[in-house]
């Protein structure tokens, strides 16, 4: 078990898990504010392998579904507080069980947070892990989909006052397009329990040690800025990836469609880039990247922008005229996959391309 229970510490996850979160993951000063909050409360935030917990424990994961556009605020009345909190007594109700332990549906500095503050809110432990190894747009991206595991039952509930119980859904496309569409009526966002394991199907789902991961990057970048190190140069080491770029936001142009950020950031290359340009697609996220319009890297695989602090960018502050580096780097096995391609790859999101691994992109750009 690891215990977080200092300022550093919950502005390392913060820090670690908002580069993991490319581009997207929710609001990392949100995320911050939640667990300065629940350290200021006194509460406890345990970190715990599966091996650690009891074979008869049941574990929910705990996230939000909204647009995540900057300009983004509901014009309703605000009637529950804390919708997350109500979403997770109401699954403990259905379940008829009390629930033993959280799980991150994916990184990012405000997903992975909300994982922490809840557990600890709730006196439970947070799984080292989480279902995606990085953040994504869609409940598609969920590790879940690969092994046949279903996120039902669901508990949605927003914070101008709806409460919905998803007992069964027809497929992920129409749970996908309900959780969204309850977004878009709230104005913002919507909370979300869902996805109870048994601990034998979460052995099969879990990306283990990335919330422990996320500690370990946020703090060598803190490290680094005291020791004089190349921050950025730290990260692409600790993920064994690789550095694709380096320039200047020359134009970034997005929208909000269907409770989706979607654009394109166009960055001009300095140093070694120089005369080039860096292109990459957005859906929430970084999900494909081009260098002079050849591919370099494309989803799953991560790409991230940092400033030259080693601070991961998200796209809600992004602007042109920014100075950024750009890294990529593997994205867990599992999504490699033919199985895993199914519902994270380019071709998913449109592009007519077949997925190629970003080892291969990078050695053919060199």
């Amino acid at each position: 078990m690891l215990e977080i229970s200092s300022l550093d510490q919950i502005r390392d996850f913060v820090r670690g898990a908002t580069i993991l979160g490319t581009g997207g993951g929710g609001d990392p000063e949100e995320g911050l504010r939640l667990l300065e909050k629940i350290l200021s409360e006194g509460k406890k935030i345990r970190l715990v392998s599966l091996d650690e917990i009891d074979r008869s424990s049941v574990i929910v994961v705990p996230y939000y579904v909204g647009t995540i556009a900057p300009e983004a605020k509901t014009k309703k009345t605000i009637k529950i507080e804390e919708p997350i909190k109500v979403a997770f007594r109401e699954m403990e109700r259905i379940l008829g069980v009390k629930i033993s332990a959280v799980v991150a549906s994916e990184l990012g500095g405000f997903n992975a947070s909300l994982a922490l503050y809840m557990g600890a809110y709730m006196d439970l432990p947070v799984i080292d892990g989480d279902l995606l190894g990085r953040a994504a747009p869609e409940l598609h991206q969920c590790t879940v989909h690969i092994f046949g595991i279903p996120m039902y039952p669901s508990v949605i509930v927003s914070e101008t006052g709806n409460k919905i119980v998803v007992y069964e859904y027809s497929d992920i496309d129409d749970y996908e397009a309900i959780a969204r569409y309850l977004s878009i009526l709230s104005g913002r966002f919507v909370a979300v329990v869902d996805t109870p394991l048994k601990i034998e199907d979460a052995e099969k789902v879990v990306i283990r040690g990335s919330m422990s991961l996320c500690l370990k990057i946020g703090e060598a970048v803190r490290l680094a800025k005291m020791k004089n190190l190349d921050a950025v140069e730290e990260v692409r080491k600790i993920l064994g990836g690789w550095k694709i770029f380096e320039g200047v936001v020359e134009s970034y142009k997005y929208r909000d469609e269907g409770g989706f950020l979607k654009g394109e950031v166009l960055v001009k290359g300095i140093g070694r880039w120089r005369d080039k340009e860096l292109k990459t697609w957005i859906m929430n996220e970084h999900l494909m990247a081009w260098i002079n319009g050849k591919p370099v890297a494309m989803a799953p695989d991560l790409i991230m922008f940092l400033d030259d602090d080693g601070n991961g960018i998200t796209n809600t502050v992004l602007r042109e005229g920014m100075k950024v580096n750009v890294l990529a780097t593997k994205a867990p096995e599992v999504w490699r996959t033919e199985n895993g391609l199914k519902f994270f790859s380019p071709r998913k999101f449109g592009f007519d391309y077949d997925y190629i691994p970003v080892e291969k992109l990078v050695e053919e750009s060199l």
